[in-house]
C-alpha cells in the first residue's frame, strides 16, 4: 500500500470519507500474488488454449458451475479466485448463451480482487463471427462495472495461430496481482513464434531498460519494478532533479544521467552512456512528462509547444537516435519500448488540450512504430493511466480529487506501482506478441473508450 493509500485508510481519512457519504473503497491484491480461490477453467468448445496455458503456468483448475434457468443463480459454495473462459471457438450470437451461463454463478462467487478474464479470438470470417467478437467487448465491460470487492474483469484476443506460450505472459499478469488496476480493458496478442516454457518472476535480468523521469512519483515506482525483476536501470531526468535522480539510481544500483530530454542530441547521448559500459539497451521507458494546463482560450503558443516537445516531439527524436542499430549503444534486436500516454488523451479532458493531443500522439505513435520495428522482433506499446495518487495529485482539493477517484469501477484512484507493473509486463520477453497495443491502467475509469 502506497503512502497516500495509507492516509485515505487512516483514521482521519477514513473519518472525512465517511462524513462525506463515501464507502471504503477494497483494498487491491497487488505484486506478484495469486489468488487465493480455486482458478475455475471454463471452455466454450473444444479449445484447449487456455487449458495448455494454465498448465503453463503451473495453475490447477476446477470445472465450472453452469447456470440453469432459476430464480437465484447456483453457488460454488465457497470464494473462487478467479474464471477463465476460453471462447477461442465462440462465433455464434447463440453461443454467447453458455458464456452467459458460465458468468453469472461466478459474479458473486469471487473473492476479493478476483479475476474474470475471457480469452477469445480477434474477429475474422462473416458478420456474425465478427458482430460476436464485438459483443465480448460488451460483456466484458460491463462485467467490470458489476464486480465488486476489487474484482476485474478483462478481455485478450488472439490470433488465430497462437500458441500456449504466446499467451503465457498476459494470462498471467492478468491472473496476478500485478493487473490490479486494470480492469474492463481488452487488448491482442499475436503469434510471436517463441518457446516460452513458465512465468518468469525476474524476466529482465541483466537487461539494460532506460526509464526517462526516474527522479520521482511514476518514474521512479517504474524504475523500482523493473529493478526487481532484474533489469539494470539507467535513471534519466532533468539536472533539477539531480538529487532525487541520484537517491533512485542508488536505490535500484543502476546509474543516473542528467539529461534534459528535449535536447536534439538526447538520444545519442543515452546511447553513448550505454557504450561506455559496453552493453546494448534493452529497453526504453518514455515516462517524462509535462503539464501546462489552461483553457484552450488561454492557451498561448508557449504552453503548447513546451508540452507537445516534452510529451511527443521529444520521444521522436530519441526513439530515432536509439533504435539506429549502428549507433553503439542503441537498442538491440528483440528489444522494448514503452510510451506513456494517458486517459486525457484518450478521452480529452477540459484544460488540457494541449496535454490530451501529446498522450494521443504517443499512442498514434506507438500504433505506428510496430509494423515498422516488427522485422527486428522490437515490440512498441504504451500505457495509459487514469487518476493515479502521486505528489501531484494529492495538492487537488479533497471533494475534486474524491471525484476522480471513485469515477471508476474500482472506487478509488491507483498506485504508481500499477503503471510500473503493467510496463513490466510489456517489456517482458515473453511478451513479444504484444505490439502497438496501449493498455489502460485506470481501474476502468468511466471517461474514454
Amino acid at each position: 500500500m502506497g503512502a497516500l493509500e495509507k492516509i485515505f485508510y487512516s483514521p482521519v481519512g477514513h473519518a472525512v470519507a465517511n462524513r462525506a457519504g463515501l464507502a471504503d473503497p477494497p483494498k487491491l491484491r497487488r505484486g506478484r500474488t495469486w489468488t487465493k480461490g480455486a482458478v475455475v477453467l471454463a471452455p466454450i468448445g473444444s479449445s484447449t488454449l487456455a487449458e495448455e496455458t494454465l498448465a503453463l503456468l503451473g495453475l490447477q483448475t476446477s470445472a465450472p458451475i453452469v447456470d440453469v434457468p432459476a430464480a437465484s443463480p447456483p453457488g460454488y459454495g465457497s470464494r473462487i479466485g478467479a474464471l477463465v473462459v476460453d471462447a477461442t471457438d465462440l462465433s455464434t450470437i447463440t453461443q454467447l448463451e453458455n458464456l452467459r451461463a458460465v458468468l453469472r454463478p461466478a459474479i458473486r462467487a469471487l473473492e476479493g480482487s478476483g479475476r474474470i478474464v475471457i480469452i477469445a479470438r480477434e474477429s475474422g470470417g462473416g458478420w456474425e463471427s465478427k458482430s460476436v467478437a464485438r459483443a465480448l467487448d460488451g460483456i466484458n465491460r460491463t462485467v467490470g462495472k458489476e464486480l465488486r470487492r476489487g474484482a476485474t474483469s478483462n478481455l485478450i484476443y488472439v490470433a488465430a495461430d497462437a500458441a500456449p506460450s504466446d499467451l503465457v505472459s498476459t494470462l498471467g499478469f492478468l491472473l496476478q496481482g500485478r493487473s490490479a488496476f486494470v480492469d474492463g480493458q481488452s487488448w491482442h496478442v499475436a503469434t510471436a513464434g517463441g518457446s516460452v516454457e513458465q512465468l518468469d518472476d525476474q524476466p529482465l535480468l541483466g537487461k539494460v531498460i532506460v526509464v526517462t523521469g526516474a527522479a520521482r512519483g511514476i518514474g521512479a515506482s517504474i524504475a523500482r519494478t523493473l529493478a526487481r525483476d532484474g533489469a539494470s536501470i539507467v535513471a534519466v531526468d532533468i539536472p533539477a532533479a539531480g538529487e532525487g535522480l541520484a537517491e533512485v539510481a542508488n536505490e535500484v544500483g543502476g546509474t543516473a544521467l542528467q539529461l534534459d530530454i528535449t535536447a536534439p542530441d538526447a538520444g545519442t547521448v543515452v546511447a553513448e552512456h550505454v557504450a561506455r559500459r559496453g552493453e546494448r539497451i534493452y529497453g526504453v521507458v518514455h515516462c517524462a512528462g509535462i503539464t501546462r494546463d489552461k483553457m484552450l482560450v488561454n492557451t498561448d503558443a508557449d504552453r503548447w509547444g513546451s508540452v507537445l516537445d516534452v510529451n511527443l516531439a521529444a520521444q521522436i527524436r530519441m526513439n530515432e537516435a536509439l533504435l539506429d542499430p549502428d549507433v553503439a549503444g542503441s537498442v538491440m534486436d528483440g528489444g522494448r519500448i514503452v510510451g506513456i500516454a494517458s486517459t486525457s488523451g484518450l478521452a480529452g479532458n477540459k484544460g488540457q488540450t494541449n496535454y490530451a493531443a501529446s498522450k494521443a500522439g504517443v499512442a498514434g505513435l506507438v500504433e505506428a512504430m510496430a509494423p515498422d520495428l516488427a522485422a527486428r522482433s522490437i515490440t512498441a506499446n504504451a500505457v495509459a493511466p487514469g487518476f493515479i495518487e502521486t505528489a501531484m495529485t494529492a495538492r487537488i482539493p479533497f471533494v475534486q480529487r474524491e471525484i476522480f477517484r471513485r469515477t471508476n469501477s474500482l472506487s478509488q484512484g491507483g498506485q504508481p506501482e500499477d503503471v510500473a507493473e503493467t510496463i513490466g509486463y510489456l517489456l517482458d520477453p515473453a511478451s513479444a506478441g504484444v505490439n502497438g497495443q496501449v493498455v489502460r491502467v485506470c481501474g476502468q475509469n468511466l471517461v474514454g473508450a
